[in-house]
C-alpha cells in the first residue's frame, strides 16, 4: 500500500475501542508503507460508522424509535441499529444493531447500507466477511455516498473481499475524492504518485495531495502536508508550478462545504 510517507503510528486506548488513532508526525523517521498502514486504514473505516445515522434527536426515547422501526420506517430502524452499535439509548448489542441495519439497509437507505459494510469487514456482531462488506459499501457507494465509495476503493486496491484492482480502485476513489472526500484525495494523489491503476504522474499526484490537505481539519493533517511535501521534493519547478495551478482551479469550482458530514 501507499497510503503513508513519513508518519509513524501510535497505538492508545482509543485505537482499541474502534476510534480514529492518533498519528505523531516524525520526520526523523521516514516510513515505508506496510501490513501497518493497512490496520491504520481499518481502523479509520471503523471510527466512521459512528457519525452516520441522523434524523433522531437524543431527547427521542428508544422505544418510540423501536415502535416506528417495528412498523417499517428505514430512517427508526437505521436509528435504532446505531443505538444498539453505539451503546447510545441501550444496551451493547452488535447483532441487534446489525438486524437493524440489515432491515433498513434492505430499503436502500445508504447510511444502513454503510454501516452494515463497516460492521462486516469489522467483525462488529458477525463473523468478519470483506465480500459481504463489499456488498454493502457498493449498494451505498452507487447511492452516491463518498464514505463507502472510499471504502471501496481502499478494498479494491488492497484486494480485501474481491480481486485486487487497482483501476477499479482509482475509480472508486476519484468518486470520493471528486466529492472532497479528504482521505479519497490523498488515497487518489498516493495512486497517481506510484502509478498504480493509472498512469504515474506527479502533477496529478502533487494536486490530489494538496486538495486534501485544503479539506483535511482533523488531527491527521500534518500526514497529508508531509506526503504532499515529499512529493515536492521529487518535482520540477514547472511540475510544480502546473500542479498548484490546477489545484487553484480545482478550488474555484469545488467550494469547501463547512457544514459536519453526516
Amino acid at each position: 500500500m501507499r497510503w503513508c510517507l513519513f508518519f509513524s503510528a501510535e497505538r492508545s486506548a482509543s485505537d482499541r475501542e474502534g476510534r480514529l488513532p492518533r498519528h505523531r508526525y516524525d520526520r526523523s523517521k521516514p516510513m515505508t508503507c506496510s501490513v501497518r498502514t493497512a490496520a491504520v486504514v481499518a481502523a479509520i473505516m471503523v471510527a466512521e460508522s459512528g457519525a452516520l445515522v441522523v434524523g433522531q434527536t437524543a431527547a427521542e426515547e428508544v422505544e418510540g424509535v423501536r415502535e416506528r422501526a417495528e412498523q417499517g420506517d428505514a430512517n427508526a430502524q437505521a436509528s435504532l441499529g446505531f443505538r444498539y452499535a453505539s451503546g447510545n439509548g441501550g444496551p451493547q448489542a452488535q447483532a441487534e444493531a446489525l438486524h437493524w441495519y440489515g432491515l433498513a439497509a434492505e430499503q436502500g437507505h445508504v447510511y444502513a447500507q454503510y454501516n452494515l459494510g463497516v460492521m462486516y469487514n469489522s467483525g462488529r456482531g458477525v463473523s468478519e466477511d470483506g465480500a459481504e462488506a463489499i456488498r454493502w459499501f457498493q449498494l451505498a457507494a452507487e447511492q452516491g455516498y463518498d464514505r463507502a465509495q472510499y471504502n471501496l476503493g481502499i478494498m479494491y486496491d488492497t484486494g480485501r473481499g474481491v480481486p485486487q484492482d487497482h483501476a477499479e480502485a482509482v475509480r472508486w476513489l476519484r468518486l470520493a475524492a471528486e466529492q472532497g472526500h479528504a482521505n479519497g484525495m490523498s488515497y487518489l494523489g498516493a495512486m497517481y504518485g506510484s502509478g498504480n491503476g493509472v498512469p504515474q504522474d506527479y502533477v496529478q499526484a502533487h494536486m490530489w495531495r494538496s486538495l486534501a490537505v485544503s479539506r483535511d481539519a482533523s488531527e491527521n493533517q500534518d500526514i497529508a502536508v508531509a506526503a504532499r511535501d515529499a512529493l515536492a521534493n521529487r518535482m520540477t519547478p514547472r511540475q510544480l508550478a502546473e500542479a498548484q495551478y490546477l489545484a487553484r482551479e480545482w478550488e474555484a469550482v469545488h467550494p469547501v462545504n463547512h457544514e459536519p458530514p453526516p
